[in-house]
């Protein structure tokens, strides 16, 4: 009996070229929560949060480029990737936090929706096409993914368009040590229904959930941390421990429960794209879940890891990932035809998914 698989047959990336070294940090003055100057000499503080995070640099869009701008570029990428008509996609879901953000405004425009903004300058006419925005925190991308996945098998969709865009550098707080954490950038992929008596390739389980109690507030908008700001003015703000315990708790059991449900072993598995948010973070949560099928050894190359030098992206750092494997761009990384491979992620909500995937 025939079935439907969800098939990523395209991708491509945006990766702005001005790049913020972490040197550059190092003249800043950092405050804490409590509007106090922080004592740590600004060097000391940038080279822990090397050796946390791993992150050397990131990079920065234009001043006159937006998140719209850098979705439709990865977008065109990815659709030539594919090789198909834009005209024949089903939908295009965008996934962001921000919408556009107008340099030195830290005002958020989503209207219209990025995604008709990208609809727009791929100049695609067909009104079939639905256009449609997705806010998920950095999990976005993945859940664009997971609802393209559904419309396929629902026999609503065919092919899908699903795009992770930011400008996080607009929306940080230079007074906050977080804020050499976030960048910018954008990743797309373009998704097919195709029948399982032409291809084995295709997605075989998704886990996805929603923590929103405690967890609701781990990552917020709120005041400077420079003191007598204006309050009105809003930068994104992160409980950074409480979200890594967060994730080193549940992320670990979603990933394996997807693994579960694909009845897939753990021995079968090749490679985990997992959202660039710290290195000691996603290292810790590979280790957890290995730890959960009693195994105390981390295969070698199992993870891609981009964060080093492009930072934390948000909804783009896994689109991107896959982009820059899928075409070799990752020295020690590659894909073959018939790997079992899982995306992971974890983000604002505070929110969890994984999808198991075949190539």
């Amino acid at each position: 009996m025939s079935t439907i698989k969800t098939v990523i047959t395209g991708t491509g990336s945006f990766i702005p070229a001005n790049i913020k070294t972490n040197k550059e940090f190092t003249g800043l003055n950092f405050y804490g929560e409590d509007n106090q100057k922080i004592a740590t000499d600004p060097q000391e503080i940038v080279d822990k949060f090397k050796q946390i995070t791993g992150i050397e640099e990131r990079r920065y869009a234009d001043s006159d480029m937006d998140s719209s701008d850098m979705a439709a570029i990865a977008a065109q990428n990815a659709i030539d990737d594919a090789q198909c008509d834009p005209e024949s996609l089903d939908q295009i879901i965008v996934a962001h936090n921000f919408g556009n953000v107008i340099t030195n405004t830290i005002q958020t425009d989503v209207l219209p929706a990025l995604a008709s903004r990208v609809k727009h300058v791929l100049k695609i006419k067909n009104p079939n096409c639905v256009a449609y925005d997705i806010l998920f925190g950095c999990p976005g991308w993945l859940q664009g993914v997971i609802q393209a996945d559904a419309f396929f098998k629902a026999g609503t969709a065919k092919k899908c368009l699903v795009i992770g865009t930011e400008t996080l550098s607009r929306v940080i707080d230079m007074y906050d040590r977080d804020s050499m954490i976030f960048s910018d950038g954008a990743g797309a992929s373009v998704l097919e229904a195709k029948n399982s008596t032409a291809t084995q390739s295709g997605i075989l389980a998704s886990s996805v959930q929603s923590h929103c109690m405690d967890e609701v507030d781990y990552l917020n908008m709120g005041k400077s941390n420079f003191p007598d700001s204006d309050p009105r003015v809003r930068y994104i703000k992160m409980k950074g421990r409480k979200v890594y315990e967060y994730a080193m708790k549940y992320v670990p059991q979603a990933m394996k429960d997807c693994l579960d449900k694909a009845g897939v072993d753990i021995s079968e598995l090749k490679k985990v794209f997992i959202h660039q948010a710290n290195e000691k973070m996603d290292e810790g949560i590979i280790k957890a879940m290995y730890k959960l099928y009693g195994i105390k050894n981390v295969p070698e190359y199992i993870m891609p890891m981009s964060i080093h030098k492009l930072g934390n992206s948000s909804v783009a750092t896994i689109p991107t990932l896959l982009d820059m494997v899928r075409k070799n761009n990752m020295v020690d990384h590659q894909l073959n035809d018939g790997d079992i491979i899982l995306f992971a992620s974890v983000g604002a909500g505070m929110n969890i998914n994984a999808v198991c995937y075949r190539v």
